[in-house]
């Protein structure tokens, strides 16, 4: 298929699955009520609630932790993503090479050329990083990975061992911060999927 149809899907189906991502984070409530949601933190001005594919009809909480630890594991991972396409094109690598022939990491194009097209890494490289991130989704990075209690609200992955001087913050400054992830998550994710875009169109 030509590249720009192989794009063109991409990007449907990334805005279909993340059209919840401007949806309220859960507090705590049980309502299977859409509006224990409407004001809940992550509605924040300027679109307040917003769910235009109605995921959130007649949801549960279920259902409502279920998306909001889907946006905030995107969320996370399109930050990673925004920024190491901003830092290979700024012209920086991890020294050395990426294979035993002598492939240097900076021998190879950047974005999605870097993974898909005739200068792509090789296959086996491919296969590592997806094995380890296979590794990463099913056994860390969890609510409640490696026998740790289950974090104090979705979406996190402390399990026990990481902290960061978190449980040292007030309630607000905690909510605060969640909401500053939820934002920064979400432009991220219009962010990487706006360099994919422009990548493809050239």
């Amino acid at each position: 298929l030509h590249p720009i149809s192989n794009m063109k899907s991409a990007i449907i189906a990334a805005l279909v699955g993340s059209a919840a991502a401007f949806a309220p984070a859960q507090t705590g409530k049980a309502s299977t009520a859409l509006n224990a949601f409407e004001s809940e933190l992550g509605a924040q001005p300027p679109l307040g609630f917003f769910d235009p594919l109605g995921m959130l009809d007649d949801a549960d909480q279920d259902r409502f932790d279920r998306l909001r630890y889907v946006e905030i594991k995107h969320g996370r991972i399109c930050q990673l993503a925004f920024l190491g396409n901003i830092i290979t094109r700024a012209g920086l690598h991890i020294p050395g090479d990426i294979d035993t022939a002598g492939d240097s990491f900076d021998s190879y194009p950047n974005g999605l050329a870097a993974v898909f097209g005739p200068d792509a890494i090789p296959q086996a490289g491919f296969a590592q990083i997806f094995a380890f991130v296979g590794l990463l989704e099913l056994g860390v990075m969890k609510d409640s990975a490696n026998g740790a209690e289950p974090g104090e609200f979705v979406g996190d992955f402390r399990n026990g061992a990481l902290d960061f001087g978190w449980d040292t913050f007030d309630e607000e400054t905690k909510l605060s911060k969640r909401a500053i992830e939820l934002n920064n998550g979400r432009a991220a994710m219009m962010g990487i999927l706006g360099l994919m875009v422009h990548e493809q169109l050239g």
